[in-house]
């Protein structure tokens, strides 16, 4: 089910909201040229290339994946507050002239993704949230502050490696990410370091601050308004139910508030007992099988 573009997308640079993004796309084939685009948005500590897996199920259709702000290649720049992140893919969408594209998120992705939406009226004809970290409403603070991200447990993460291979065998028996498909970990630990500027080995293409300072924001960008008002079909795929009492790094249940596709005009919920948080790693085909499905919303 691959195909010979995965491994060589193209990658274009684009200027937005004062920082550089990385942009990677995979082209159509003469077959899918007529097929709408899809715009593909990584979660929290990840990058574009996570998407491989699941590009290679989509059969030659036009396809665009983004390193967000402090991710994969793209500029490492405050501020990383979760409405700037939205504000940089609404003009990266702007610059892309998307028109009618399958819009896909995951976790913060997804979030930032609806921001794109709700700025950009026809970018989508709808949107695939994959467990979106998006809260219920009285769970959010308004005007929150930027937090500080040194007391955060990510901040302590683990940053130089020899090479790919050796952050590839350090995570595979390791859960979460011995749950994942093979060739995803692959994915993540190969494109996910990039040389130290020591040139002493590699660090993480997503730097420890970056990821921590992500997270301690996560409550500062209310966008339950602009879910109300985005008319497009969208589905929310969430995972495992959470815990009565669920830890804030717990990523094996779901962190999405299951009212959140009700609260769309047009929404549709998908609930994946049997999946956590990380559904895009361990289920490509699953996703692939969502993003061609323009029957199921």
């Amino acid at each position: 089910m691959s195909r010979e573009q995965t491994s060589s997308p193209e990658e274009h640079r684009y200027s937005v909201n004062g920082v550089t993004l990385s942009c990677f796309e995979w082209p159509a084939d003469r077959d899918h040229a007529s097929e709408p685009p899809v715009l593909l948005v990584h979660a929290t500590g990840f990058h574009a290339r996570c998407w491989d897996q699941v590009v290679s199920r989509l059969d030659g259709r036009r396809v665009l994946a983004v390193d967000m702000r402090g991710h994969g290649r793209s500029a490492k720049q405050a501020p990383l507050t979760w409405d700037v992140f939205g504000e940089d893919l609404a003009q990266l969408v702007r610059l892309l002239g998307l028109d009618g594209a399958v819009g896909v998120g995951h976790s913060m992705g997804a979030h930032s993704l609806v921001q794109a939406a709700a700025a950009n009226r026809g970018a989508f004809r709808r949107l695939l949230l994959l467990d979106p970290v998006i809260f219920p409403p009285d769970r959010y603070v308004p005007d929150q502050l930027p937090g500080d991200y040194r007391d955060h447990p990510t901040a302590r993460r683990r940053n130089q490696w020899s090479s790919w291979e050796a952050m590839y065998e350090r995570f595979t028996n390791r859960a979460p990410f011995c749950h994942w498909e093979n060739a995803v970990l692959e994915d993540y630990c190969r494109w996910g370091l990039v040389p130290a500027e020591d040139g002493d080995g590699y660090v993480l293409a997503c730097p420890p601050w970056v990821e921590a300072s992500v997270y301690v924001n996560s409550l500062g960008a209310d966008i339950h308004a602009q879910v109300a008002g985005l008319p497009v079909p969208v589905t929310v795929v969430r995972a495992k139910a959470p815990p009565a009492q669920r830890e804030s790094m717990d990523f094996s249940s779901s962190p999405t508030w299951p009212d959140l596709a009700a609260s769309f005009p047009n929404g549709r919920d998908l609930h994946l007992p049997g999946h956590s948080h990380f559904i895009p790693m361990e289920d490509p085909d699953l996703v692939a099988d969502l993003i061609v499905d323009d029957q199921g919303v």
